[in-house]
């Protein structure tokens, strides 16, 4: 079952050519990532487009493009070691299954074979118990970007994708009870053991896929500039559905097309960005502002509704040549799968510049909600000749939660 940890970071990560790091919302940038999952205000010119399009205005005199080839990232919690212990699951489920196949009779005039069928049900039911209530879960993400500076009506272009699943386990008392007859001898094993077992494994995933262009451009109210940018975008949403046993779980299984729905509809995203005097910039984002619901495949009996809700961010930056000081706060809830508990993220973060060329980044996010973990962000960026960007990043927190991204870009 998890093995699906595996592939929400791989086939949620790299089954699209990329995927959501430890971005709270619908974007990956290794930078604002390290900066505590921040951006709304703070972000660069050249990776507006994927957090604020406002800020595609903030670009300096001899800045003619800007490229994203790509940014990455990955994030996963899983406390409970779900992976091993699942794997130990399917081995002892073959263990125990075989010796089911062997006839009754040949079972008990054979001692010894009889105490191995029990000691491996004895096994299975307590790896069971291990997992009982356990999930693990995962996001992915990435994206591509070319911004387009100007005066007038700078623009950008972006293909992004982010991705969310989660794994659990429902172990039934009736398995345990089960086992537990067959260990002490109250209970006669079958060959039909593995329909009378009912435990399940469930996976629920999501990858949603933004193509858009970004506009923005720059206003002067009452003597402060206020920046105004939007992206249209086509929005692709494949969502996945997988139940089965829980002795039957196969990371392989979760992205066949039998569990999967596709959706292509229309969104838009927008923002505003206001600069006070020459360090203070106020921002404001709005992603996915077009609700929509879409369904996934009714499989074994249950359907889930992945639901696409506004998420709506402020943020406000402190900025100088040598120090950033920035903090985002959600001002709606970020919705996923109806059966999941929503989230809302605040985050503060800083990046110091020692050189032109080195940056040291750092920050901590939060769930207002309690959903999902707390966690520290770091992270570094190396810009040699101001031509090439590299950003690294990392995170840890709660419920061993761990996640990485990288982000290459040019400016020219």
């Amino acid at each position: 079952m998890i093995k699906t940890r595996t592939l929400v970071a791989v086939n949620v990560a790299f089954f699209f050519m990329a995927n959501t790091a430890n971005a709270a919302g619908t974007w990956t940038e290794s930078r604002n990532d390290a900066m505590g999952g921040t951006g709304v205000a703070s972000s660069r010119w050249s990776s507006a487009v994927l957090i604020n399009p406002a800020l595609l205005t903030s670009s300096q005199e001899g800045d003619n493009a800007g490229l994203i080839i790509p940014s990455l990232g990955v994030q996963m919690t899983d406390p409970d070691n779900l992976q091993d212990n699942i794997d130990d699951i399917s081995n002892s489920a073959e263990d125990y299954l075989k010796y089911t196949d062997i006839p009754l009779r040949q079972l008990i005039r054979n001692p010894s074979l009889y105490r191995q069928l029990q000691n491996d049900a004895a096994d299975l039911a307590g790896q069971l118990r291990d997992v009982k209530g356990e999930e693990a879960r995962a996001k992915a993400g990435g994206a591509l970007a070319v911004s387009i500076p100007n005066g007038v009506l700078p623009f950008a272009f972006v293909a992004k994708v982010y991705g969310t699943a989660r794994v659990t386990s429902d172990i039934t008392q009736h398995d345990l009870d089960y086992l537990d007859g067959i260990a002490n001898g109250t209970v006669i094993p079958n060959p039909n053991d593995l329909q009378n077992l009912t435990s399940k494994g469930f996976g629920r995933a999501a990858m949603v896929s933004d193509y858009g262009v970004a506009v923005a451009h720059k206003f002067d109210v009452g003597g402060v500039p206020v920046s105004v940018g939007v992206t249209p975008k086509l929005q692709y949403t494949s969502l996945y559905n997988y139940s089965t046993s829980v002795y039957q779980y196969k990371k392989d299984d979760f992205t066949d097309s039998r569990y999967r729905n596709s959706n292509t509809g229309f969104n838009i995203d927008a923002g505003l960005a206001a600069d006070f005097g020459d360090s203070w910039t106020v921002g404001l984002s709005g992603q996915n502002l077009v609700s929509r619901d879409i369904d996934t495949k009714v499989v074994d009996g249950f359907k889930d509704t992945w639901q696409i809700r506004p998420l709506v961010t402020t943020g406000v930056a402190w900025h100088s040549d040598l120090l950033v000081l920035t903090t985002d706060v959600d001002l709606t809830e970020t919705k996923n799968f109806k059966s999941e508990d929503n989230s809302q993220f605040a985050g503060i973060g800083a990046e110091i510049t020692p050189l032109p060329w080195l940056a040291v980044r750092a920050g901590y996010r939060a769930d207002m909600r309690s959903t999902e973990s707390n966690v520290f962000t770091g992270g570094v960026g190396f810009a040699p000749l101001d031509l090439v960007h590299v950003d690294l990043m990392g995170l840890y927190g709660q419920d061993e939660t761990w996640g990485a991204g990288v982000q290459v870009g040019m400016t020219f």
